[in-house]
């Protein structure tokens, strides 16, 4: 089945270095980052160590430094760096013509497994 997308904002309504979170019922945002690049990732906005928003993180280069703790997680896989352990949810994101898009079945697992949980 081909991905639907759902626009979601305009890059330039995301901040360089910057994310902006996308709310969702009763479950953790996704957040949507912008590098220093323009390149744009979405992961869930929660760190897999004790579960701070990503999205309050600093970004630098292809990573963000979790609010909390400072863990370094790779913005293309949602991993943290070694020694560090642990993933967040990362989510698939397009970008056509200056709109940030994501992927609609992607969201709606994640609501599914986050309600059964």
């Amino acid at each position: 089945m081909p991905n639907q997308w759902k626009a979601i904002c305009d890059v330039a309504d995301i901040p360089v270095l910057g994310a902006r979170v996308v709310h969702r019922a009763a479950q953790p945002g996704v957040a949507i980052f912008r590098n220093g690049e323009d390149r744009i990732f979405a992961l869930l906005d929660r760190c897999p160590h004790k579960g701070g928003p990503l999205s309050q993180g600093i970004v630098f280069g292809e990573r963000v430094a979790c609010p909390l703790h400072n863990w370094n997680i790779e913005l293309g896989s949602g991993c943290a760096i070694s020694p560090d352990e642990g993933c967040t949810q990362k989510f698939s994101v397009k970008v056509e013509d200056g709109r940030v898009y994501l992927d609609v079945a992607e969201l709606n697992t994640v609501a599914i497994e986050a309600q059964a949980a």
